[in-house]
């Protein structure tokens, strides 16, 4: 396909986003309308603008490619989110809504104290940081070759053009503005999945029922993995444990998703957003996987040498633009662009909010809605977008893996001590010292990666999506150990013990 029609697809895609931004933001779009959208958001607009923010562009091209190596297993995992999801909203939705959050991580700072609570923002901070950066990372690569290679445009450049529209139609409206756009990309993310199914099936001759046999018959079918605990990633055990605990931390315990869901009007709304999404995120991640079946058929059948590719990640986009037609691409560039940028426009106004409230203290200012603090938020947004664009370009030298295994694994780290510090402050109510809390969060990686790396050397075992489940245990321990009981003489905040109490 011509450079120059990806292209114009790709500019009249933001033109369109820019309108939104525009008629959103109109009248107030203060501080309030940025970080909650004045709490007055409709649950089924953020439940299905929630989809496409939480698959993001690594669902669309990395979940296909990584069919080739470990079959439907992905999809052991994916069960394992479902589970995570309900308990977000049985759990910790209801706790957020008690406490009247904007930032989530105030929770720490009333139930364990300052350190701990610049700790858990911090450690947001970062892992949102990478994780925003590797899914708009995965969206760049394509971008560059299928595009801007044509014209010899630098990597940077590419990159820094796809934050600079992105900030464009987020800076003034924020989460206001993202709760609409981000349902618009998900009907385009949906609808570009649905497609490409069937165009690749109509191209290998196929009709529905001989689409979805040639998908089960297929030698990439197979979803349950039992075999080989110990030395396999693929055991239903470790993705199934995996998805709940990696859920719980990259959604309940995240700032940009929880963000949405804060945005409602009240618990019932938001718990209905959860569950409502939930289920879509099941199926949709089904129709991923037979993508991805369909895929390496088709390289099979036109002689496609995928071993080729630099990554697994190049199969959807090689395919779809070097070998359909112009439609098949043009649909293709739509899910593509729909679904990383749903992620990473919400990612940045989640950042600009946690840093904005748990650093600025945004939230104890007289008048929030001050001119100088709208500046100040404006400045703070254009700072995460370089952040992100540096984080970028490093990740671009360093990787030679498919991004979603990349994600999982720097989310095993990162998200790690905050699954450790919130169940922690949720199960027990011995009184944490504060002021070591930094020194865990720090340590308790480090000691995962010291297992990590040497486990299937010591003992044989592989270690895969459970990695953020040792890591937030070692946390959840060192907290145990440095901590003393409460006799009653400490009580951060009474409301919290209640909350506490009625959780457990």
């Amino acid at each position: 396909m011509p450079p120059i029609v990806l292209l114009l697809f790709l500019v009249g895609y933001f033109a369109v986003l820019i309108g939104i931004s525009r008629l959103t933001s109109r009248g107030a779009s203060d501080n309030s309308t940025f970080f909650i959208a004045n709490r007055n958001s409709k649950w089924y607009f953020v439940a299905f603008g929630m989809i496409g923010t939480a698959l993001s562009g690594v669902t669309f091209i990395s979940v296909p490619g990584a069919v080739s190596n470990n079959s439907f297993g992905y999809f052991q995992f994916v069960l394992g989110n479902a589970v995570g999801f309900v308990l977000i909203a049985t759990v910790l939705l209801p706790l957020y809504y008690r406490m009247n959050l904007i930032s989530i991580y105030t929770y720490l700072e009333r139930r364990m104290g300052f350190w701990s609570y610049k700790s858990g923002a911090m450690i947001f901070l970062v892992s949102r940081i990478i994780g925003s950066a590797f899914r708009l990372y995965l969206v760049a690569i394509v971008l560059q070759k299928f595009i801007f290679d044509a014209w010899q445009v630098p990597f940077g450049v590419t990159v820094a053009i796809c934050l600079i529209l992105i900030w464009c139609y987020t800076y003034k409206g924020g989460l206001k503005t993202i709760v609409i756009t981000d349902t618009l990309q998900t009907v385009f993310l949906l609808s570009s999945v649905l497609l490409s199914i069937w165009f690749i099936a109509d191209s290998l001759n196929l009709d529905l029922m001989g689409t979805f046999e040639a998908v089960k018959n297929s030698s990439y079918s197979k979803i349950f993995f039992w075999e080989d605990f110990i030395g396999s990633k693929n055991h239903f055990l470790k993705q199934f444990l995996g998805g709940i605990f990696v859920t719980i931390a990259m959604t309940g315990l995240d700032q940009d998703l929880m963000q949405k869901n804060l945005s409602c009007k009240n618990i019932g709304e938001a718990q209905k957003n959860m569950l409502t999404f939930t289920v879509v995120f099941v199926c949709i991640n089904i129709f991923f996987l037979s993508v991805g079946a369909l895929l390496y058929q088709y390289a099979d059948a036109n002689q496609i040498n995928v071993a080729a590719l630099r990554t697994p990640d190049y199969l959807f986009p090689e395919i779809a633009l070097n070998y359909l037609n112009v439609v098949p691409a043009v649909v293709f560039m739509l899910g593509l662009t729909a679904a990383t940028f749903a992620t990473t426009d919400s990612a940045l106004t989640a950042l600009t909010t946690s840093f904005c409230i748990d650093f600025l203290n945004f939230e104890k200012k007289e008048d929030q809605n001050d001119r100088r603090l709208v500046r100040t938020r404006h400045i703070v947004h254009v700072a995460f977008s370089v952040v992100m664009l540096l984080v970028i370009l490093v990740f671009r030298i360093i990787n030679d893996d498919s991004v979603v295994n990349a994600i999982f694994k720097a989310a095993g780290y990162t998200y790690g001590p905050l699954l450790g510090l919130f169940t922690f402050g949720m199960i027990s109510k011995r009184i944490v010292t504060d002021r070591l809390v930094p020194f865990i969060c720090l340590l308790s990686p480090a000691i995962t990666y010291i297992i990590d790396s040497y486990s299937l050397t010591w003992i044989g075992y592989m270690m895969g999506f459970e990695l953020i489940v040792v890591n937030g245990l070692i946390t959840f321990l060192c907290l145990l150990i440095t901590s003393k009981p409460n006799r009653g003489e400490v009580t951060r905040w009474k409301a919290t013990d209640k909350v506490m109490s009625t959780s457990k």
